[in-house]
Order: C-alpha cells, then sequence, then structure tokens
C-alpha cells in the first residue's frame, strides 16, 4: 500500500483490517459496509459484484500475477477512471487490463 498512499491515501490492505483469512463474501461485504472499493486480481469478486451490485465497487485488474510496482503503476494511469467509478453512483465494476509484458 505505501506504493499508492500518496495517490490513494484512504486506501488499506485487507491484511491490515483483519481479513487476511478472510472468505471472498466477508471481504466483499466488509468493503460494503465501510464504505472502501475493492481492487482485486480475484475474477470471484467480479462475480460477487456481477450478482449482487454496489456497494462495494470493484476494480478487477485482468493481469498476470505479478510484482506489485507495475500494478500500482496502473492504478496510478487510470486514477481518473477510478475516482469516475466512486463518483458514478450507476456504476459498480471498472475492469483494468495490464498488457503482457
Amino acid at each position: 500500500m505505501q506504493l499508492l498512499q500518496d495517490a490513494f491515501p484512504d486506501s488499506a490492505h485487507v491484511v491490515s483490517q483483519g481479513l487476511g483469512a478472510a472468505l471472498d463474501e466477508q471481504v466483499f461485504r466488509y468493503a460494503g459496509t465501510h464504505g472502501f472499493v475493492l481492487v482485486t486480481q480475484d475474477r470471484d469478486f467480479a462475480e460477487l459484484s456481477a450478482v449482487h451490485g454496489a456497494p462495494p465497487k470493484v476494480v478487477w485488474i485482468r493481469a498476470n500475477n505479478g510484482a506489485t510496482r507495475p500494478l500500482a503503476e496502473l492504478l496510478r494511469r487510470h486514477q481518473a477512471a477510478l475516482r469516475a467509478l466512486v463518483e458514478d453512483p450507476a456504476k459498480a465494476m471498472l475492469i483494468l487490463h495490464q498488457p503482457a509484458p
């Protein structure tokens, strides 16, 4: 989270919220209850969003599991789209694609 603290100061990792071993449904409900946007590479959260809608809003990163720094840069490049997701009550999910190296 340190890589994104300046761009997204209210962000938190699931581990820092005591959810490191939680089931996806528990993380999804927690995020919705506490006003978080879930940023994930896990398809399960995209599916939960499709079934239940928002909250929480979900940012699904479609990328090979890779290093943290390139994913942080992807989020930085798409800050405007992330803000639009948060501000638009009709939007529930944003899908970002990380190109293969």
